[in-house]
């Protein structure tokens, strides 16, 4: 059983989801010639070319929008797939309890006033809920617009749609009413093909996971695109989003509402590294979620990856008709981590066949324009570029028509350039030059022509294909390691009380114990044996306080370093309990560490999250934790690969690799500590409210916790 055919704890299945976006028939309840929203749905049917029967249904059984309507649900000629409900709230539910006696399996309650203005509100919803789950409805809303499923041809859909909508692979759910018209319009405007969009409203039923597995399932989509304001359901996100990735199918999100949230745990600094919208990038980035900050970006980026799915690498091609295109190219390029290699020999020698003297046969590819003369210059450098083992895929700058003299001839001549990019070995990507509209006589001849995509635009068109490169490898990698064998983690018990803090000495056993390697130490009570365990451990030596109570004991001089000999240690070991006793420590020791030199300091923590779970940061630690604030986060379990990773995207990430003559760190060394770090983590299970390693020394391959801090909930 996957993700995709399971059946939800609230009784929410596949099925049922199919049900309400495949109708066969249709009633619209509550329909009057007096409402926009009735007439608007009725001719989105209508103009959709809606197969099945649609009725309307008004209490008068009056003619409406020019046919005769029904007085009541009961009075249909037959039973219904779905109904449309778009009744004042003091009715809805009443008008509910008469979809379910008729047997009705699906709703669209159109219909706001509940859950969204308060408390009253949400006692309705709560009771229009109960009422359809008694009789087996479906609902999708209340407080939204409906569904657009251009795969079924059915629009029941609350506002006017003008003009066509191209029938494709972009499946889009929304939560949002309002922005979901205009998500349709840009998908108009720039020509892209959608196959289902979805106006959530409430969710009272239905939610945003339950789409998203509809689409993941669905043939006709091949990429999800998301307006997001929040996850209800964590855990169901995670697992469909990697199904989805499973399935090569990308999710495009945009996701609103960041905040900061407050520290996880008062005792750790790993808090303030930790908010929601750090955590929110985290499962995107690790559920393989492409993350966009604008609805321009969200289509753009899924209607490039709608046509052209997993792409082979990051080594790109590009094949302008101007010089300026090729610096802005190469600009947006390198900020998304896009490769523009040379091109070899061979391909030079074959572009300066084709290219008119005056032009430089070098990636980015400036075909001048002398494209004015002969039209086939692109299209030929392109063919070119196509035999070059240098590239992966190449980008062919390109606009369609926004006005047509002649359609034959533009017919034409987008064919024989259409016919080319079918035929090549690469994936080509058109891009526009800007984000404009595609008129209708561009979109004719792109028809006529079956010519590819056009990406709207090279900013927004550079940003897609960047994040589909890294989607691709993301992909890859994640068929790759579910050919693996699942690794399952013993719990472990460990004896503490609620609230509870581990400082140094128990946390670092219990690390030690469990596979993260630590510094070794010596607790001591008195100052001569101070003195015994720097001579045993070797000087110099630190001498901290050793006091649960005390999570950072360098704020109140709990901490000495570099203690040369056993008188010191003496000394050093009356300073730190004295600070322990003015602290209100009843009854002080101390830990003695042989003392590490120069190193790169890292902090190494797992908090948990009040939605996601446990979290785990990695960053520069020591004194520089809250200063830089530079860490990644990886939402666990997490892989040896990813904390490499997450390593290298670090602003100090030049310290690990050995800045200035430093020793360069042993980066698998340092993943294998923190993954036990992250498996102790996970074993521990829900009791741990987190867990802190700061500093982790590195000096190349020795990788050693000197100080840590457990917190239990």
């Amino acid at each position: 059983m996957t993700v995709i055919d399971d059946v939800r704890a609230d009784g929410v299945t596949l099925e049922q989801i199919q049900t309400l976006f495949n109708p066969r028939t249709i009633a619209l309840i509550g329909a009057t010639d007096k409402s926009v929203w009735s007439l608007s749905i009725y001719k989105n049917l209508l103009n959709s070319g809606y197969a099945g029967e649609v009725y309307l249904v008004n209490p008068k059984g009056i003619e409406v929008h020019g046919v005769q309507s029904y007085p009541s649900i009961a009075a249909l000629p037959e039973r219904v797939d779905l109904a449309f409900v778009m009744v004042g709230t003091g009715v809805v539910l009443q008008v509910m309890q008469d979809v379910a006696d008729a047997g009705i399996p699906a709703a669209v309650v159109l219909t706001s006033g509940f859950g969204e203005v308060g408390a009253e509100g949400a006692r309705l919803e709560a009771e229009l809920v109960r009422i359809a789950q008694e009789g087996g409805v479906t609902i999708l809303g209340p407080n939204g617009n409906g569904y657009v499923n251009l795969a079924s041809n059915t629009i029941p859909y609350g506002l006017a749609i003008s003009g066509t909508i191209r029938s494709g692979g972009i499946g889009v759910g929304l939560q949002s009413g309002a922005l979901a018209s205009a998500v349709i319009q840009l998908i108009q405007t720039r020509n892209a093909g959608l196959s289902l969009l979805c106006s959530m409203g409430n969710e009272s039923m239905v939610s945003l996971t339950d789409v998203m597995r509809y689409l993941v399932a669905d043939e006709a989509t091949k990429v999800l695109a998301l307006f997001i304001e929040s996850i209800r359901k964590p855990e169901e996100f995670r697992e469909i989003a990697q199904a989805a990735l499973a399935a090569g199918k990308p999710i495009v999100a945009l996701k609103v509402g960041r905040s900061v949230m407050g520290a996880k745990a008062a005792q750790a600094h790993t808090g303030s590294l930790v908010g929601d919208d750090a955590v929110m990038d985290a499962v995107f980035r690790q559920a393989g979620v492409i993350r966009v900050n604008s609805l321009e970006d969200l289509i753009v980026t899924a209607d490039l990856l709608a046509s052209t799915g997993p792409l082979p690498g990051p080594r790109v091609g590009f094949v302008t008709p101007s010089g300026g295109a090729c610096e802005l190219i190469s600009d947006r390029s390198e900020d998304e981590g896009i490769e523009i290699p040379e091109f070899t020999p061979e391909t030079i020698a074959r572009l300066k066949e084709v290219l008119p003297d005056f032009a430089a046969a070098r990636n980015p590819i400036d075909v001048t324009g002398y494209i004015l003369i002969d039209g086939t210059l692109a299209i030929r450098a392109l063919e070119t570029v196509d035999d070059d083992p240098n590239i992966d895929e190449i980008v062919y700058i390109a606009e369609l028509p926004h006005v047509v003299a002649d359609h034959d001839v533009a017919v034409e001549r987008f064919a024989r350039q259409a016919e080319v990019m079918r035929n090549t070995k690469k994936p080509v990507i058109v891009i526009s030059n800007t984000l404009v509209d595609i008129t209708p006589a561009g979109r004719e001849v792109a028809a006529a022509a079956h010519f590819p995509t056009v990406v709207g635009g090279m900013h927004h068109g550079i940003a897609a294909l960047g994040a589909a490169i890294r989607w691709s490898e993301q992909y890859r990698a994640a068929r790759a390691q579910s050919a693996a064998p699942a690794i399952e983690l013993e719990p472990l018990e460990v004896e503490s009380a609620p609230g509870e803090v581990f400082a140094e000495r128990r946390a670092s056993l219990l690390l030690a114990e469990n596979g993260v390697p630590t510094v070794p130490h010596v607790l001591v009570t008195s100052a001569d044996q101070a003195a015994d365990a720097a001579e045993q451990l070797g000087c110099p030596v630190v001498i901290k306080l050793h006091a649960d109570e005390i999570a950072h004991k360098s704020d109140i001089g709990g901490v000495k370093l570099n203690i040369a000999s056993a008188d010191a240690a003496r000394t050093a070991f009356e300073q730190v309990v004295e600070a322990g006793r003015t602290a209100g420590v009843a009854e002080p020791a101390a830990l003695v560490q042989p003392m590490r030199g120069a190193g790169v300091e890292l902090i190494v923590g797992v908090v948990r999250d009040p939605q996601w779970g446990p979290v785990l940061a990695v960053g520069l630690g020591g004194i520089w934790v809250e200063v830089f604030k530079d860490s990644t986060l990886h939402m666990l379990p997490v892989t040896h690969e990813q904390v490499k990773e997450g390593l290298r995207s670090l602003r100090s990430a030049k310290l690990l690799e050995g800045a200035r003559g430093t020793q360069a760190a042993d980066l698998d060394a340092v993943a294998d500590a923190v993954v036990a770090v992250s498996e102790l983590a996970q074993r521990l299970g829900d009791r741990l409210e987190s867990l802190e390693i700061n500093p982790l020394l590195v000096r190349g391959s020795d990788v050693e916790a000197l100080d840590a801090l457990i917190t239990w909930r």
